[in-house]
């Protein structure tokens, strides 16, 4: 989320500390803010410095930019009413920062009393204050159906023990893990995370720590607190995510990949869902054919032939043999048969010969080396790299993407549904409310461009060619398809869009590219998946001349990024499984196109009809129909 004058904001514990910096700083954005606090007197100070910021941005308005309102957190009706009155001033609530927390008043083991006036009120206003503070800003997104985020504060003592607050720190500790536990609210636009810093110069800081303070580095600027706070806002791939922030170590996400990996349990999760579709009698032969390039050719059928080689056992330790069921087709075959993604010139390529082919498979691990640990043989498995088109597939183990079948629709998730994933969200840098125009949008990666655009709030148009590819897109849930065959794209985007479109998902190349640059809007953002166009033809891929594309872009603001899905390798495990994820709770649709392709001899067929157009979701080629499963419609 950009910020920007007109949001709105309410912030709890405003008054005084992170809070009271926050309410400025976004006040300085023109951002409404309304500050939340039991203190009137420091709250209503807040309130007037806020408002002389928050006024340079607007004049004229019926209602306050800012608004101060005395509460009790730890009293759900007032906190309700705080809710109310803001949405209903505001029309909505973008921002929630909930920063309203008090430090522990008497060592709770000498505490003599019920502990409501002490220990027991530390709880109610740092863990149970938020929790409702949480729920009631995800009823006002809700009703107002707009995208927003909320902002718990924690603490870095709710990630390592603060020996001399122990309620303090448990209550922090609850509200990391809480706020954790709720990343799955993105898929209903609302992203919640939480903010860690270590030590920050306030009234409650210096009763805490006091002279300690040095050990730790000193106190934490509150500026770079303010500055991960609205990082924690604009980044909109970040839900469910916790910011740590000292003096040592600046900005840094917790827990590490490395720490994450200790107790994400994928694989054995993956094993007891899969065990009733693995076959028991699996053979290993001693040889397997496979599809080579023999020579180079944007021509498929010319340049790859297939051969058949010894299967050489026991395997190198590190090392994982794959049985291969299914392996998906891709537009970019024929780059690679014709050796467009090596470098060097047509010797050097050429001295690389043979090349296996295929870019991505699933199957079953039928034999694992000695030094494999976190493999078993009979799991269901999928790999993203060459040599697809075989019947088996060797490959170190940490190549090995474990899923939970060895599916058609897992297949489609691979380069198909990864690239649509991990690129609107890294390099089309995706937000809400937004206008999202998808190319080729029935093809294998546009139908996950579509609904993933969708599924984050935002207004799709998808480019495609016929009746029933037309109808599928509006299946899927388009707000305006744009067939080609029927419709001029160009005078359709003119017309309904005219302030253009603000993310653009290409995959066409040639004309449509130049369609779809002139259509972007201020601030857009081009993302170029491919280029299908201009793969086929008696030279193959050839570059081209786009003459004025940086006065275009200066203009506008615009950007284009390219996007080559190889490069994010380290995303791979974590998209797939948010895709397997949204698929098995019914949220995301995985077409498999209905021709049927069997046999490592019909690899080029299937290459040839998916460079036809004639296709409609992921093309596949079932290379053993022996181990196939009944495919699942769509």
């Amino acid at each position: 989320m950009e910020l920007r004058p007109g949001l709105s904001a309410l912030v709890t514990g405003g008054a005084s500390g992170i809070g009271k910096a926050l309410c400025l700083a976004l006040a300085k954005k023109g951002v409404f803010v309304t500050i939340v606090d039991f203190s009137e007197e420091k709250g209503k100070e807040v309130a007037g410095l806020a408002e002389k910021e928050c006024a340079e941005f607007h004049s004229g308005l019926e209602f306050p930019v800012v608004m101060f309102i005395r509460c009790d957190v730890s009293n759900t009706g007032e906190l309700k009413a705080a809710f109310e009155k803001h949405s209903g001033t505001y029309g909505g609530l973008d921002i929630c920062i909930n920063s309203a927390g008090i430090g522990d008043i008497v060592p709770f083991h000498n505490d003599r009393t019920d502990g409501s006036k002490s220990w027991r009120h530390v709880v109610n206003v740092n863990l149970v204050a938020v929790i409702d503070c949480t729920r009631l800003a995800i009823q006002a997104m809700q009703t107002a159906q707009k995208p927003g985020v909320i902002i718990n504060l924690g603490s870095s003592s709710g990630l390592y023990p603060m020996y001399t607050g122990p309620i303090y720190s448990a209550t922090k500790g609850g509200v990391v893990m809480f706020t954790r536990s709720l990343a799955r609210f993105k898929h209903q636009g609302i992203r919640i995370n939480v903010l860690c810093p270590e030590y920050v110069q306030t009234d409650l800081a210096e009763k805490a720590i006091g002279s300690y303070i040095d050990r730790f580095g000193g106190y934490v600027p509150m500026e770079l607190v303010v500055e991960g706070a609205f990082e924690l806002i604009r980044d909109e791939s970040k839900a469910g995510s916790c910011l740590w922030i000292t003096n040592r170590r600046g900005l840094e996400y917790w827990p590490t990949p490395a720490e994450e990996a200790k107790y994400l349990l994928r694989s054995s999760k993956t094993r007891k869902k899969s065990l009733v579709t693995v076959p028991m009698d699996l053979q290993i032969p001693h040889s397997f054919e496979k599809v080579v390039v023999h020579t180079l050719s944007h021509n498929f059928r010319s340049a790859t032939r297939i051969v058949r080689t010894e299967l050489r056992l026991p395997l190198k330790p590190d090392h994982v043999l794959l049985k291969v069921i299914y392996a998906g087709v891709n537009a970019s075959d024929v780059n690679f048969s014709s050796g467009r993604y090596f470098s060097g010139n047509g010797k050097d390529i050429t001295s690389l010969l043979p090349l296996d082919s295929g870019f991505e498979a699933v199957g079953i691990i039928a034999a694992i080396g000695d030094a494999v640990r976190n493999l078993k043989i009979g799991m269901p498995a999928a790999i993203m790299t060459f040599g697809g088109y075989a019947e088996f597939v060797m490959v170190p183990s940490k190549h090995i993407l474990p899923v939970a079948k060895p599916d058609p629709e897992v297949l489609a998730m691979l380069t198909s549904g990864l690239t649509a994933s991990i690129a609107l969200e890294k390099a089309a840098q995706m937000e809400s409310g937004k206008v999202v125009l998808v190319t080729a949008a029935a093809g294998a990666t546009g139908q996950f461009a579509v609904q993933l655009a969708k599924l984050a709030g935002n207004t799709v148009i998808a480019t495609c060619g016929g009746y029933e590819k037309a109808k599928l897109l509006k299946d899927l849930g388009v707000d305006r398809v744009i067939d080609y065959k029927v419709e001029d794209i160009k005078a359709v985007l003119k017309k309904e869009f005219p302030k253009g479109t603000d993310i653009v998902y290409e995959s066409v190349g040639g004309k449509m590219f130049d369609i779809c640059l002139n259509a972007l809007a201020v601030y857009g953002r081009l993302v170029v998946i491919g280029m299908i166009s201009q793969y086929q033809g008696e030279h193959g891929w050839k570059p081209r001349n786009y003459t004025g594309i940086c006065e275009k872009l200066l203009a506008k603001s615009q950007t284009v990024a390219g996007f080559f899905l190889i490069q994010y390798a380290h995303l791979w495990q974590e998209h797939l499984d948010r895709l397997v994820n949204l698929f098995s709770s019914g949220k995301l649709k995985i077409g498999i196109d209905p021709k049927q392709f069997v046999g490592l001899h019909s690899v080029a067929d299937a290459v040839e009809y998916l460079h036809s157009g004639k296709s409609a979701g992921k093309v596949v080629v079932c290379v053993d129909p022996t181990y196939a499963q009944q495919p699942a419609k769509l």
